[in-house]
């Protein structure tokens, strides 16, 4: 395994990052899973295992690399493969309940997942026959995909500069791209590059392709391993069996949008689980009464157990919004019209906005329940607000409420995009 990817502390004398080589590809298939039940006790076995040392990963940026490979060939990477090609297809519920099973024991180690499972969602969509086969053939083997989506300097989220060139029976992709999360430890990047109409394309790159560099260069004080760096790409070659066109799950109603969507809501749900779970133990066990308690446990003060009330209610309220949106979004895939997405668009929206306040509210009031104790660098407690706070940025929630209210209101659609 390359040293390169793994010691990310080693320094020299020039301080400029510099690319890193890709992983070798799974040398044994992945485990196919069965059915929905597998799933979730696959995820729970594998949060046990990963739950010990994520906070030494974010503590010291350790990339997860070995748990990422036990990740993905435990089966949860193909877990939205159809079974018309040998995947388990479960249900966008239990999909969201695996990603949180997961991000609840190491987000940044869940949130590496959910590009790849958008790709496969949307490749389903606009994929002929032929390519579905051969990409999901691939999944299904333990391939992972990373991503190279967002850009800066672009106008707006959805502006891409990065385009490609057709060379006959392949393209040549130029651009640059940042946010690139999971590309660093990826065996195939699917890069976002328009054509000359300005149609957007996923364009699937070997990681290892020449021309294509990863930096990991991630600085950001949240989700600090999932390596969310800049991809260089000068002329990157990809074959048109790899190029998918990404642009036809939104120029009519599909479900794409929403299951990028509830991805991120899971793993919201699950920094926030996280931040509930330490918050318990650390009353029950370390935190002292307050003076004018009158309790000799912090656990039995009554505001202390009227606060933790308050968030586990919102935390399974959010976990039931999440819920039904994963149903709503099996309805829109297996009968996408205006009607059906638009009912995940707004179910997703909902747990969206749950699912970040609750993240957020978790994560703060930790240490106001667990007390100045709490606060010493040992526990490394401030990682869930870290990771919350990063994470929720990915779209505005101020948004979500302007879209429910403007349906509730006017009869207005969502609109149809990655973010809705």
């Amino acid at each position: 395994m390359s040293t390169a990817v793994l010691d990310t502390t080693a320094k020299t004398a020039d301080t400029t990052p510099q690319g890193v080589p890709g992983l070798p590809r799974p040398t044994t298939p992945a485990h196919v899973i069965k059915s929905d039940a597998e799933a979730i006790a696959v995820a729970e076995a594998l949060a046990r295992e990963v739950a010990g040392t994520a906070s030494k990963r974010d503590r010291d940026r350790i990339l997860p690399v070995a748990e990422l490979d036990a990740f993905s060939q435990s089966g949860l990477w193909s877990i939205n493969v159809p079974k018309a090609f040998g995947g388990p297809e479960v249900s966008y519920a239990t999909l969201a309940r695996v990603v949180q099973i997961v991000a609840a024991a190491d987000p940044s180690l869940s949130q590496i997942s959910q590009n790849h499972l958008g790709v496969v969602a949307a490749i389903r969509t606009v994929s002929d026959e032929a390519q579905q086969r051969l990409l999901f053939g691939q999944v299904l083997k333990g391939i992972r995909f990373g991503n190279a989506f967002s850009e800066f300097g672009t106008k707006r989220a959805a502006d891409f500069a990065t385009s490609f060139t057709d060379e006959g029976d392949h393209v040549l992709v130029t651009g640059r791209k940042f946010y690139s999360t999971g590309a660093l430890l990826a065996h195939l990047v699917p890069i976002v590059a328009v054509d000359g109409q300005g149609r957007a394309w996923y364009a699937i790159a070997d990681r290892n392709a020449p021309g294509l560099t990863v930096i990991d260069d991630w600085s950001g004080f949240g989700q600090r391993t999932t390596a969310s760096g800049t991809v260089i790409l000068d002329r990157v070659r990809v074959p048109k069996t790899h190029l998918v066109p990404g642009y036809k799950g939104y120029e009519a109603p599909t479900a794409d949008g929403a299951i990028f969507q509830i991805i991120q809501v899971a793993v919201d749900n699950g920094i926030a689980e996280a931040a509930i779970r330490d918050t318990l133990e650390f009353v029950r066990s370390r935190s002292r009464p307050w003076v004018d308690s009158g309790q000799d446990r912090a656990s039995d003060d009554p505001y202390t157990i009227q606060a933790v009330g308050r968030l586990t209610l919102r935390l399974h309220a959010a976990e039931a919004l999440q819920e039904k949106a994963g149903l709503a979004v099996d309805a829109a895939v297996a009968a996408p019209n205006a009607e059906t997405v638009a009912k995940a668009q707004l179910a997703v929206a909902e747990a969206k906005i749950l699912s970040t306040e609750i993240a957020l509210e978790a994560s703060s009031t930790l240490f106001e329940l667990a007390g100045t104790r709490s606060v010493l660098a040992e526990h490394n407690f401030d990682r869930h607000w870290r990771n919350a706070r990063t994470h929720t940025l990915h779209d505005p929630v101020r948004w979500k409420y302007a879209i429910l209210g403007n349906h509730a209101l006017n009869g207005v659609n969502p609109p149809l995009h990655a973010w809705s």
